[in-house]
């Protein structure tokens, strides 16, 4: 399975402390070095800049290449270096959590999942309590719609009903 991700899911996963799920859930993850540098820059969270200074194994770091043409305008740079490089890689899913960026994946094709839907799936396999992790992102600052909320929430406790 290759999956491509987008820096907002690894900053929270990272900060709070379920990046750990990533390589349970999809064995490799690979990065632009957009999104790499956005992890090193100078004001993200400390945790993020030591995790991207010294990434585990299962973390790769590629080149982007050519730049999908007509992408947002507004996305940011790791943002279309990540479409660009799930295109090319013909990605089985893109993590990213911006609401333009999910869009634009999905016009052309790409499955995108954001954060919580990577929670959500890691909680449905057996690996987390869904409601904590989701109450933990909240309280980082992560910002969901209340639709997004109950659909997640509803999925969740269906699977508990089985």
């Amino acid at each position: 399975m290759i999956v491509v991700a987008d820096t907002s899911p690894l900053n929270y996963l990272i900060r709070s402390g379920y990046v750990w799920i990533l390589p349970e859930l999809f064995g490799r993850v690979i990065v632009p070095k957009a999104v790499l540098a956005e992890m090193q820059h100078p004001r993200a969270p400390e945790e993020v800049q030591a995790f991207s200074n010294s990434p585990p194994p299962w973390l790769e770091c590629v080149e982007a290449g050519r730049i999908a043409t007509g992408l947002d305008p507004s996305l940011g740079e790791g943002e279309r270096e990540a479409i660009s490089l799930a295109l090319d890689t013909h990605a089985d899913a893109l993590l990213l959590d911006d609401l333009a960026g999910r869009r634009e994946a999905q016009s052309r094709q790409i499955a995108a999942r954001g954060t919580v839907a990577v929670l959500l799936q890691a909680s449905l396999r057996g690996h987390l309590y869904f409601p904590t992790a989701f109450d933990q992102l909240r309280q980082l600052g992560f910002r969901a719609s209340r639709a997004l909320q109950e659909e997640l929430f509803d999925t969740y406790s269906k699977s508990q009903i089985g």
